[in-house]
């Protein structure tokens, strides 16, 4: 028997239980994983509350992230041996492949072997971040060296992921966050500037910023009134990437500077990169030679023992951590 989390109703962090279930040999083309940490992320806040795209047939497993070391390989695996130290890409669907277990059966597209020097903490933290930052900054916004970006909510791990991204190819990073209370653990993060938008002026800030220039790409996963806002601050041609939309406004349609500066505006999944082999290959090799290089490396803010699910959720949801958190088993 394994331990693994489930939920029978949607709701706070006190549905979640550990339980014993019997996990099945993995398929032809997966690849069992005894799991050693967990990257927890919002998509699995979201989905336990019933508000994810995906919704849950109960009880429910759950979960995008984990890393450990490969006990089992399906029939039509290659390139995966017992005992590879690897970790998981977030799959199509955290409630057929849910990595919140001791044991856990993945598909070999979605595993991937960690650098030697890589702990299995940072592993775990790794995948969900950097792809979705890279997907956006380097794959659709073409960032490139002399570009400003402003990353807003700047503290979650897809902020960081996005400082370092940014920094790999010479781009200037302006962060924003509420207030200046975590000003210098994003600046020590790698942020270039950052930008308390309760306590400072948006689009004064910017313009001094970049001399009167505006920023060429937003990266933002608030929506609502703040795409008003970044729209205000961009420069001619600019792109505003929306992955989020933690603000429970709509906000109104920016038309004048989308159309006086030529903006486009565009929402953004993960899943546009996992689900496409070519994107997904490209990613893998820009995040591993970044994790080896040592220009990646993850963030994590806390980790929790694996009894400590609820409490470790809780904390995500708290907003008062700076990069990822992570559940050791």
């Amino acid at each position: 028997m394994t331990r693994v989390v489930r939920f029978y109703e949607y709701g706070a962090a006190d549905v979640l239980r550990i339980e014993d279930i019997e996990v099945p040999a993995p398929a032809a083309d997966e690849v069992q994983i005894a799991v050693k940490a967990i990257g927890l992320n919002r998509a699995e806040v979201m989905f336990r509350n019933g508000a994810y795209l995906q919704k849950a047939n109960f009880p429910s497993q759950l979960g995008y992230e984990a890393a450990g070391t490969v006990t089992t390989v399906g029939a039509d695996v290659t390139g995966f041996s017992k005992g590879d130290a690897v970790s998981v890409i977030p799959t199509l669907d955290m409630s057929r492949w849910p990595t919140y277990g001791e044991l856990i059966n993945i598909p070999v597209r979605y595993v991937v072997k960690n650098p030697k020097h890589l702990s299995f903490v940072k592993a775990a933290a790794a995948w969900m971040m950097y792809v979705t930052a890279w997907g956006a900054l380097i794959d659709q916004a073409k960032l490139t060296a002399g570009d400003f970006v402003i990353v807003s909510a700047a503290s979650s791990s897809v902020g960081i992921a996005s400082f370092q991204i940014a920094r790999t190819v010479g781009a200037t990073v302006i962060a924003t966050t509420r207030t200046s209370a975590k000003a210098q653990a994003l600046l020590d993060a790698g942020a270039h500037h950052v930008i308390a938008i309760e306590e400072e002026d948006l689009a004064s800030r910017v313009n001094e910023i970049t001399g009167g220039k505006g920023a060429r790409v937003v990266f933002d996963p608030i929506g609502g009134p703040a795409i008003a806002q970044f729209a205000e601050v961009m420069s001619v041609g600019g792109i505003l990437l929306e992955y989020g939309a933690l603000s429970p406004d709509a906000g109104v349609f920016p038309q004048f500077a989308v159309l006086g500066k030529s903006l486009t505006l565009k929402g953004y999944l993960y899943t546009e990169v996992v689900s496409n082999d070519a994107a997904l290959n490209r990613a893998k090799a820009f995040i591993v030679d970044g994790l080896e290089s040592g220009k990646l490396d993850p963030l994590v803010s806390r980790t929790f023992p694996f009894d400590q699910i609820q409490d470790a959720t809780r904390f995500l949801e708290s907003n008062e951590q700076v990069g990822k958190v992570v559940v050791t088993l």
